[in-house]
């Protein structure tokens, strides 16, 4: 009598749950190095447009008589605008590859520098991968919602004049410095931080080009940070709220920088140089790297 063996098909239910278990450990295993290397690559790319901003400033520097662009002010002329642009608008476009945004928003407004229809562009140098609230079409999802976002903001005091009474002083939209008569000297001055670009708790937004000027400055909806007039009140010299770090869009506050990396802020120096600010910094070093003249030295935690 021959017999006639039987050939399994499939696996068992246990064998399945057995491989099931395998794979999900797998994927467990390399989730977190696949978010390590993600987040790597974004942090090179934020440092990276920190460093193109950097060099547009200094380009600018080259063009003008060593003059940091302001914040409201014509390109080049050293009038104040009113309140038609910010410092990322007209003064930098031409110096990160933007002349033909440039171009079209002259074109559009008859030379009078403003923004005529072309606020609704993202700029990618503008943006921070890591920036979960840039919106997927690179504008901001609060505030200005249909203004193209920011994911950084510059130093108010730096590339503006603080005044106590900016309403009726509209020389607070120029720099005091020049580029190479920086009192504390460029490498120990924060130029450009990281800002959200968009804050939903508070309605508020970080728009590249909403205009910052003496009425604007450090406004609910523009690319700024620092010491200057917001909301009906003058912040007080030299208080540099501290950044925020991994923190969620809706505990992000529009008074601090926000860290989009772990545990790291990232800041653009007067000298073009970029480096992370660790949570470890302390609030009287935040206030120096700030602050362009106040003659002090860096402690060891900067």
């Amino acid at each position: 009598m021959i017999r006639w063996s039987r050939k399994r098909q499939g696996f068992t239910l246990i064998e399945l749950l057995v491989v099931i278990a395998i794979i999900g450990i797998l994927i467990g295993l390399l989730l977190p190095a696949v978010q390590k290397v993600r987040e790597a690559a974004n942090r090179a790319k934020c440092s990276n447009n920190l460093k193109q901003i950097g060099l547009a400033v200094h380009n600018y520097a080259s063009t003008y008589q060593d003059r940091l662009p302001g914040i409201n002010i014509y390109p080049g002329t050293w009038q104040t605008s009113g309140s038609c642009f910010s410092v990322f608008f007209h003064n930098l476009l031409p110096y990160i590859e933007q002349d033909a945004l440039y171009r079209l928003s002259i074109a559009s407004s008859g030379n009078t520098y403003c923004w005529n229809g072309t606020y609704y562009y993202p700029v990618k140098a503008y943006q921070c991968p890591s920036d979960s609230t840039v919106g997927s079409n690179g504008l901001c999802t609060t505030g200005q919602t249909g203004w193209g976002a920011a994911s950084y903001a510059p130093n108010y005091m730096l590339f503006g004049t603080v005044t106590s009474s900016p309403q009726s002083n509209q020389a607070c939209n120029i720099p005091q410095y020049n580029i190479g008569n920086i009192p504390d000297g460029t490498s120990n001055t924060i130029m450009l931080v990281e800002r959200s670009s968009s804050y939903p708790a508070y309605g508020w937004s970080n728009a590249w080009q909403y205009p910052e000027g003496a009425w604007w400055g450090w406004n609910p909806y523009g690319a700024i940070y620092g010491t200057g007039y917001v909301s009906g009140w003058w912040f007080s010299y030299g208080s540099h709220p501290l950044p925020q770090f991994s923190v969620s869009p809706n505990q992000a506050h529009p008074y601090n920088p926000q860290g989009y990396h772990p545990g790291t802020c990232v800041v653009l120096l007067g000298d073009g140089s970029v480096r992370g600010t660790s949570a470890s910094v302390s609030q009287n070093t935040w206030n120096l790297a700030m602050t362009p003249n106040d003659g002090g030295v860096l402690p060891a935690d900067w």
